[in-house]
């Protein structure tokens, strides 16, 4: 789950990083309210989870009222980089000395966190990679260590920090990394964190981005995601709201399994067999009915997708639930596609006889369904 700025400078304030004066609005009239707060010169900032939006002129700055409401009115309805602008915060202009970044990732290919730093900051770290990589700091950090006051002082000698200033960076590091920690997050950015000109560090942008396994512990989040789905699509929607995974792929034939793995090993097999996977659509254990209706519902309203191979081992997953699903599926979107079905575990006599009995194939041997999806594709 992204967070968009005003929340992730929500919680900043929380954990004492200083951010902007600032108010989000969602009308003309209310920027105008907030004119009167923040003052002016303001930043306009369109609330939207893309990045280079400041490229794209989601970022604009407001000398007078009139120039303001100028601004609101042609940012909001309008569209970033394909997202709608609903909302913009506004906030005081910063006199800025210098732009910095500042991060905490994760590093999973060595399982650490990582501290990214550089003085060079206002711009995407991978270009900054790219163009200066030695310009950036790297510090790992053992999670059964956590944080110590060494990773600190390198930080703030590899940035030319001493003193005060290198006191102020040490509090937003420790802050951010206890965000990380309190929220279970996979990033935490501020790019850029400003040095002003009164040597102060003052964090003017906010990314933060929570493991979506991880919400049940921060229902304060969950709720707002039902809310508003913010960077998901329709189709992702209906897989949260059924506890369900999907992820759509640029293939012809539809993949749906129980299990990551066996949903997995699914596509490696159309593949194997000169397919392309179209989804990554795993129903997990215990599927209802009712679920297995909403996953394939959503491959057989997809103009894309040809075929669709459905690979279920039941254990604790009923073969005839699963069945059921599916058929009740085919009669509501009253589809044609071609299904094919490897059905094993418990209760798979019954589940058969439902597909029999509805005329959808089906099979014991995951490579023979595979196979068959793969040329039902080609042949359409």
């Amino acid at each position: 789950m992204r967070l968009y700025e005003f929340e992730g400078k929500e919680i900043f304030s929380r954990y004492s990083i200083k951010i902007p004066r600032g108010a989000v609005a969602s009308s003309p009239e209310e920027v105008e309210k907030v004119i009167d707060t923040v003052g002016l010169p303001a930043v306009l900032k369109a609330q939207v989870l893309v990045g280079g939006r400041g490229k794209a002129g989601g970022i604009r700055i407001a000398r007078s009222r009139e120039e303001a409401i100028k601004i609101a009115r042609e940012m909001l309805g309008s569209e970033i980089r394909g997202v709608k602008v609903k909302r913009l915060l506004i906030e005081e202009a910063i006199k800025i000395a210098r732009e910095i970044y500042l991060s905490i990732t994760i590093d999973r290919s060595i399982r650490k966190y990582v501290i990214l730093g550089s003085l060079e900051g206002g711009v995407d770290i991978e270009e900054i990679a790219a163009r200066k990589p030695e310009s950036i700091a790297r510090i790992y950090i053992e999670p059964l260590v956590g944080l110590r006051s060494y990773h600190v002082r390198a930080l703030s000698d590899f940035m030319g920090f001493s003193g005060e200033l290198a006191s102020k960076l040490g509090s937003i590091v420790s802050a951010i990394y206890k965000i990380m920690i309190d929220y279970d997050a996979d990033l935490v950015e501020i790019n850029p964190l400003a040095l002003t000109e009164g040597q102060d560090l003052v964090a003017l942008d906010a990314k933060i981005t929570i493991d979506d396994n991880a919400l049940y512990r921060h229902q304060d989040l969950a709720s707002l995601l039902e809310k508003d789905p913010r960077d998901m699509d329709e189709d992702e929607v209906i897989a949260r709201k059924h506890g369900f995974s999907y992820v759509k792929l640029e293939g012809d034939v539809g993949i749906m399994g129980n299990g990551a793995g066996l949903t997995m090993a699914s596509m490696d097999l159309v593949k194997l067999y000169g397919g392309r996977p179209a989804s990554f659509l795993d129903i997990g254990g215990g599927a209802s009915r009712e679920r297995v209706k909403a996953a394939l519902t959503i491959l057989l309203r997809r103009p894309d997708i040809k075929s669709i191979f459905i690979n279920i081992y039941g254990g604790i997953t009923r073969c005839d639930e699963v069945a059921m699903g599916i058929v009740e599926a085919i009669r509501e979107t009253g589809s044609n596609k071609k299904i094919f079905v490897r059905l094993v575990g418990t209760r798979e006599e019954e589940g058969r006889k439902i597909l029999v009995e509805n005329g959808i194939r089906y099979f014991t041997d995951d490579n023979e369904a595979a196979l068959e999806a793969v040329k039902a594709a080609s042949s359409s």
